[in-house]
């Protein structure tokens, strides 16, 4: 678009000054502060030295070829040789005319082709609701999912099943102990390590009524098996229905007791002692993790001789490897931090590619209501589930609250906001946006004034300051979506799309759009919301949230 014309430019005005490139890849950006112009480049600072020229000198060569483009309202040098840009009336209808044209499929790109991406997240122990961690966790991971596949890359979504070891085995104990209750049994007093939730009772319910009294006629190694795998697969069903109501999806649900059947801990023990990274020690089996970074050993087999939980991680870890994923992110909570260190271990140890892997760690949540903080416990009364959080606020606040933040950053929900339908809430006041235009654009097309094929010569009457303001921005969108996928930071995507949307709202309250006695100026401001609804509603797909035409 408008940065491989300038980088065309720029290599014209080389040839043109009998110049030479070392680092053909300069960077065009956009800069920061608007009065150092559209865009900047710094190729005089990479190629000055093969010239025998400073950067301001090499830079001030081709400022003064540059200058005579029509393209260019100004071109300057700035500081120790960078070169700045202020584009031409004619260039932003060029940019408007491209928007208009690429409709929904502004922004994508090949930007990251050929490379593949496993994302995992969420990976909730299969022992419960999905909660509003889990809630964070899908949004940002389903919308970075989204985002990449627009730009690209070749992402796959994957989730992690922790089915097995010892809390599932408390699970089972603690569906038992309902489901005696429930056979008139007295539970005095029900074990803390217990799972207590009302879903457990609820499960209890459900398996007396499918099976009644039978199970007290097996084993107890048998009926507790039974209460395991039931408990396991209503509870992931349970899990699967809340993700598709939040509008989630996996390409994958990798299971660790699959993985177990399968022997592939085994195999992940057997590299790592081929690798001579293990010891016996005390009747346990070591990973000798402090050769590779870790701040000591770490047990990998118990004296008992049971896995640790660092096995199936490792073993899982392996498997990602072995798929052939160019990058590996793992979404995680912020007490992940200690267990990394031991995972990188493992993988510099079998000699995978530490850089592949990535961690990105998603920063505690604290939810208020009616500016009091709402305790998180599964006995309280107040909002804790993802369902729960869904029915109070709806989908799209809950994504964009979730999305709205950096990943590294706590995040304090506000319900009443997130509910309010009011331009303080930042999902409602960017979804009004889409909503106004729409509305506009049906009363224009009523009225005969909507234009029905554009022209270059219309476009040209969009000269304001905040016409071609608008413009500006959305020229930098796909930027913003092919930075933000390399950064992983979704939140970049809701802070632009609100700024749009607020540039839109100043821009109606103070412009006729739609003007019967002024057709050709209606239908170039008609042609600049037409795009400015369509990159609010790319946003917002991308982020899994609606665009209602109508509020």
């Amino acid at each position: 678009m408008i940065k491989n014309k300038i980088i065309s430019n720029l290599k014209e005005a080389v040839n043109s000054c009998d110049l030479e490139l070392e680092k053909a890849e300069m960077s065009i950006e956009i800069p920061h502060n608007l009065e150092h112009g559209d865009f900047s480049t710094n190729i005089a600072l990479l190629n000055a030295k093969i010239n025998n020229l400073k950067p301001r000198e090499m830079a001030e060569k081709l400022v003064a070829v540059l200058s005579k483009k029509r393209d260019y309202k100004s071109v300057e040098v700035a500081g120790p040789g960078f070169i700045n840009f202020k584009l031409a009336n004619s260039l932003y209808v060029s940019i408007l005319e491209e928007i208009l044209k690429s409709g929904m499929n502004y922004g994508s790109s090949d930007y990251g082709k050929g490379k593949k991406v496993l994302l995992e997240f969420v990976s909730a122990n299969p022992t419960g609701p999905l909660n509003v961690v889990s809630a964070r966790a899908a949004a940002f991971g389903d919308s970075l999912y989204h985002i990449m596949k627009f730009c690209g890359f070749e992402p796959f979504r994957e989730f992690y099943i922790n089915d097995a070891g010892n809390q599932v085995d408390i699970l089972a104990e603690s569906l038992e102990l309902r489901y005696r209750e429930l056979h008139g049994e007295r539970i005095d007093e029900f074990p803390p390590e217990a799972y207590h939730g009302e879903y457990i009772k609820d499960l209890a319910i459900l398996l007396n009524s499918l099976e009644g009294n039978k199970l007290f006629h097996m084993t107890e190694k048998d009926r507790l098996k039974k209460m395991r795998n039931f408990a396991l697969e209503q509870i992931h069903m349970m899990q699967m229905e809340s993700l598709t109501k939040f509008g989630v999806e996996f390409d994958n649900w990798m299971s660790e007791k699959k993985m177990r059947k399968e022997g592939i801990l085994e195999e992940a023990l057997s590299y790592l002692a081929e690798a001579k990274c293990t010891y016996e020690n005390e009747d346990a089996v070591w990973f000798a993790s402090t050769k590779f970074g870790d701040i000591k050993d770490r047990v990998l087999i118990k004296s008992d001789g049971n896995p640790t939980y660092l096995v199936p991680d490792i073993a899982y870890h392996i498997t990602k490897y072995q798929r052939g994923f160019d990058v590996i992110i793992d979404v995680l909570g912020p007490d992940h931090h200690a267990h990394v260190s031991k995972l990188e271990a493992a993988i510099k140890a079998l000699n995978y590619d530490p850089a592949k892997l990535e961690i990105v760690y998603l920063q505690h949540i604290n939810l208020f209501d009616q500016g009091e903080k709402v305790k998180m416990s599964k006995r309280a009364g107040k909002i804790v589930t993802m369902d729960d959080l869904i029915a109070e606020v709806g989908c799209d606040a809950a994504r964009y609250f979730f999305l709205d933040r950096k990943p590294s950053a706590h995040l304090n929900f506000d319900l009443e906001l997130a509910k309010k339908k009011s331009s303080e809430n930042p999902v409602y006041y960017i979804q009004y946006a889409h909503a106004r235009i729409s509305s506009i654009l049906k009363k224009a097309k009523k009225e005969k004034i909507l234009p029905t094929k554009m022209d270059p010569k219309v476009l040209k009457k969009l000269n304001k300051t905040a016409e071609l303001a608008i413009i500006k921005k959305m020229m930098s969108f796909p930027d913003v979506l092919n930075t933000l996928s390399d950064v992983r930071e979704p939140h970049r995507l809701a802070n632009y799309v609100f700024d749009l949307a607020g540039m839109f709202h100043k821009y109606y309250s103070k412009y006729k759009i739609a003007d019967p006695k002024h057709i050709e100026l209606s239908q170039a401001r008609l042609h600049l919301i037409t795009a400015i609804k369509n990159v609010i509603a790319i946003s917002l797909q991308l982020m899994g949230i609606s665009a209602p035409t109508k509020m």
